[in-house]
């Protein structure tokens, strides 16, 4: 099932290590056939407050998104982000289709 590594970015300070570790990115991703689905659009708030920015990068699985995460590659790369900004990161599973909204009632 398909699954999502999800930031939400709160304070980015920008600076020669965010460029470097955006640089890099791209090459840790691709052993595990990650991509962008969502990289710092702006959000159109329209309930409550959202703070920051958002990203979601998509998986085949949460194998996949934890082999990244956990990579030797990425885990180089990972200081430039966490010693330049302030984020939540997780994972999670997306839905299998088709999916109905009381299917979480099962």
């Amino acid at each position: 099932m398909t699954a999502y590594a999800v930031a939400h970015m709160l304070q980015v300070t920008p600076g020669p290590q965010i460029v470097e570790y955006l640089q890099k990115i791209d090459a840790t991703l691709e052993p595990f056939d990650g991509r962008f689905i969502v990289h710092g659009s702006e959000v159109d708030v329209v309930e409550n407050t959202w703070p920051g920015h958002l990203v979601i990068i998509e998986f085949p699985d949460l194998q996949h998104a934890r082999g990244w995460y956990h990579s030797p590659a990425y885990q180089e790369i990972l200081p430039l982000r966490t010693d330049n900004s302030r984020s939540d990161v997780f994972f999670v599973d997306g839905v299998r289709h088709p999916h109905k909204a009381t299917d979480v009632l099962e």
